[in-house]
């Protein structure tokens, strides 16, 4: 009798196991489902992927992660990748007209923006480091450091998508 016995305890053992790993695998799945569609719902519309999710596919996140420089009425704006502060191709034409501003007796003011996500010491720093860039991209092209100012905005973290609060802006001022 103890042989059979110790072998349904064994095989209780072995049925508790199994359930508690079973229970365990559905807990940790809905959970991770619940993360993830979170996380989807949560990102902002233009990183969404354009085709709607059908019961055969699953969702693809598309984040813009390049830098990239625009002019948008006289403000020369530089958008960085997360996490970096390298200067996007295309700064020199960019900044033609503040060169030539500079040139005719103005001032280049520079000021750095971050986004939400991480730290806010980090992120001032990343911002500072940015700022830093755009004024060696400058300088670069001759304009003196005399003339070009570094200013703290007022309000540091920008409004926007993440992409779009991480960037340096450049005017010319008097």
């Amino acid at each position: 009798m103890s042989f059979n016995s110790s072998d349904n305890d064994s095989q209780e053992r072995f049925a508790l196991g199994f359930l508690f790993a079973l229970i365990a695998l559905v807990v940790s799945t809905v959970v991770g489902t619940v993360v993830y569609k979170r996380g989807i719902s949560h990102a902002p519309k233009a990183e969404l992927a354009a085709p709607a999710p059908s019961a055969t596919s699953v969702p693809v996140v598309i984040i813009e992660e390049t830098a990239r420089v625009i002019v948008e009425n006289g403000v020369v704006k530089f958008y960085f990748a997360s996490g970096q502060a390298v200067v996007a191709a295309g700064a020199n034409e960019a900044l033609a007209d503040v060169v030539k501003g500079v040139a005719a007796g103005k001032r280049a003011v520079i000021s750095g923006f971050h986004d939400a996500t991480g730290s806010a010491e980090v992120n001032a720093e990343v911002a500072k480091q940015r700022a830093q860039a755009v004024q060696a991209a400058l300088t670069a092209l001759g304009v003196a450091e005399g003339q070009i100012e570094l200013k703290k905005p007022e309000q540091m973290q920008a409004d926007g998508s993440n992409a779009e609060a991480r960037r340096v802006e450049v005017i010319l001022a008097d």
